[in-house]
């Protein structure tokens, strides 16, 4: 069986390596968002045209960006959504949301304080994870039934 992952959120860490590494033997290809923050903010204007207002400027790049995004979670079979300390991932919120109604199966890594915050998000997911190589195990056990350590 072969899985494809599509790796949403927080773009500020190097937690997709950390899976993808720890994946590598496994029968597995990722897909993801544009991680480079400056190309994704900026992909529409830089593509469609300059707009002089901020809002239209953010709007022409999430439409793009939209078209990678949608793409990925459709052909996903697990989408994986990290919610990180420093900012506020509404992107990722909506990515879990639209995984969950496509029936994805869904696992959500954030730290232990964002429990509270995220328990919807978390009640829509087949696995909540603390840590990438949680991430990592789900998908091992998943694919070869081999439990950790």
């Amino acid at each position: 069986m072969t899985l494809t992952v599509y790796l949403s959120g927080e773009i500020h860490t190097d937690w997709r390596e950390q899976i993808v590494k720890g994946s590598d033997d496994l029968d597995v290809t990722f897909d993801s968002p544009v991680t480079d923050h400056g190309a994704s903010d900026d992909c529409g204007v830089a593509i469609l045209g300059a707009e002089p207002n901020k809002y239209w400027h953010d709007h022409k790049g999430a439409m793009v960006n939209a078209i990678r995004t949608r793409k990925g979670l459709e052909d996903a079979d697990v989408v994986v959504v990290r919610f990180g300390d420093k900012y506020k991932q509404w992107n990722a919120a909506f990515d879990a949301g639209y995984a969950a109604a496509l029936g994805k199966s869904l696992i959500v890594l954030n730290p232990p304080e964002h429990q509270h915050a995220l328990k919807e998000v978390h009640a829509a997911a087949l696995a909540v994870a603390e840590e990438p190589s949680q991430v990592v195990d789900v998908l091992r056990y998943v694919l070869t039934g081999q439990l950790p350590g």
